[in-house]
Protein backbone atom coordinates (compact mmCIF):
# COMPACT_ATOMS: atom_id res chain seq x y z
CA UNK A 1 0.00 0.00 0.00
CA UNK A 2 1.79 3.40 -0.66
CA UNK A 3 1.98 6.50 1.10
CA UNK A 4 -1.05 7.79 -0.83
CA UNK A 5 -3.30 5.26 0.23
CA UNK A 6 -2.74 5.00 3.60
CA UNK A 7 -5.97 5.42 5.92
CA UNK A 8 -5.54 8.66 8.10
CA UNK A 9 -6.42 8.19 11.82
CA UNK A 10 -5.85 10.30 15.30
CA UNK A 11 -4.17 8.57 18.02
CA UNK A 12 -4.82 8.83 21.41
CA UNK A 13 -4.01 12.16 23.43
CA UNK A 14 -3.62 13.49 26.80
CA UNK A 15 -3.20 16.85 27.43
CA UNK A 16 -2.61 17.83 30.93
CA UNK A 17 -0.87 21.15 33.25
CA UNK A 18 1.32 20.36 36.42
CA UNK A 19 -0.85 20.62 39.48
CA UNK A 20 1.57 24.27 39.65
CA UNK A 21 0.04 25.49 35.63
CA UNK A 22 4.22 25.86 35.22
CA UNK A 23 4.12 23.53 32.28
CA UNK A 24 1.95 21.21 29.76
CA UNK A 25 2.23 17.80 29.19
CA UNK A 26 1.26 15.95 25.81
CA UNK A 27 1.49 12.41 25.73
CA UNK A 28 0.59 10.76 21.94
CA UNK A 29 0.02 6.86 21.54
CA UNK A 30 1.83 6.12 18.23
CA UNK A 31 2.24 2.27 18.47
CA UNK A 32 4.31 0.94 15.73
CA UNK A 33 5.62 4.13 14.67
CA UNK A 34 9.43 4.55 14.56
CA UNK A 35 10.68 7.54 16.07
CA UNK A 36 12.36 8.89 12.54
CA UNK A 37 8.79 9.12 10.93
CA UNK A 38 7.76 11.44 13.84
CA UNK A 39 6.97 14.69 12.04
CA UNK A 40 5.58 17.50 14.78
CA UNK A 41 5.37 21.10 14.29
CA UNK A 42 4.71 23.57 17.34
CA UNK A 43 3.44 27.00 17.57
CA UNK A 44 2.79 28.54 21.14
CA UNK A 45 -0.85 27.58 20.28
CA UNK A 46 -0.70 24.77 18.70
CA UNK A 47 0.68 21.39 17.79
CA UNK A 48 0.50 19.62 14.25
CA UNK A 49 1.87 15.78 13.97
CA UNK A 50 1.94 13.06 11.29
CA UNK A 51 3.47 9.74 11.98
CA UNK A 52 3.55 7.13 9.28
CA UNK A 53 3.74 3.58 10.16
CA UNK A 54 3.35 0.17 7.20
CA UNK A 55 -0.45 0.42 7.43
CA UNK A 56 -1.65 3.76 9.01
CA UNK A 57 -0.65 7.04 9.22
CA UNK A 58 -1.91 8.42 12.67
CA UNK A 59 -2.38 12.26 12.05
CA UNK A 60 -3.67 15.11 14.44
CA UNK A 61 -4.04 19.15 14.97
CA UNK A 62 -3.94 20.89 18.92
CA UNK A 63 -4.62 23.78 20.10
CA UNK A 64 -3.50 24.69 23.65
CA UNK A 65 -5.61 26.04 26.64
CA UNK A 66 -2.81 28.99 27.16
CA UNK A 67 0.39 29.79 25.27
CA UNK A 68 3.36 27.84 25.70
CA UNK A 69 7.59 28.28 24.96
CA UNK A 70 7.93 26.25 21.94
CA UNK A 71 11.79 27.04 22.24
CA UNK A 72 11.90 25.41 25.83
CA UNK A 73 9.79 22.32 24.87
CA UNK A 74 11.28 18.37 25.35
CA UNK A 75 10.04 15.54 23.55
CA UNK A 76 10.51 11.77 24.15
CA UNK A 77 9.70 8.86 22.30
CA UNK A 78 9.66 5.57 24.44
CA UNK A 79 7.52 2.25 23.69
CA UNK A 80 5.11 3.94 21.76
CA UNK A 81 4.43 6.64 23.64
CA UNK A 82 5.80 10.01 22.69
CA UNK A 83 6.12 12.85 25.45
CA UNK A 84 6.15 16.15 24.80
CA UNK A 85 6.86 18.30 28.24
CA UNK A 86 6.59 22.41 26.99
CA UNK A 87 6.46 25.27 29.61
CA UNK A 88 3.46 27.64 29.87
CA UNK A 89 4.29 31.44 28.22
CA UNK A 90 2.98 33.22 31.05
CA UNK A 91 2.39 31.48 34.34
CA UNK A 92 -1.68 30.94 35.06
CA UNK A 93 -1.33 32.84 38.21
CA UNK A 94 -4.64 34.15 37.76
CA UNK A 95 -6.24 31.69 37.48
CA UNK A 96 -8.46 30.31 40.36
CA UNK A 97 -10.21 26.65 41.20
CA UNK A 98 -13.84 26.97 40.82
CA UNK A 99 -16.43 24.93 43.33
CA UNK A 100 -18.78 22.71 41.35
CA UNK A 101 -22.25 21.82 43.57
Amino acid sequence: MGSLNKIKVAPDVCAYPDDDHKKLTIEIALPGVKKENIKVRVHEDSLSLNAPREDIEYSTSLAFCCPIKPEALTAKYENGLLRIEAPFKDEESDTREIKID
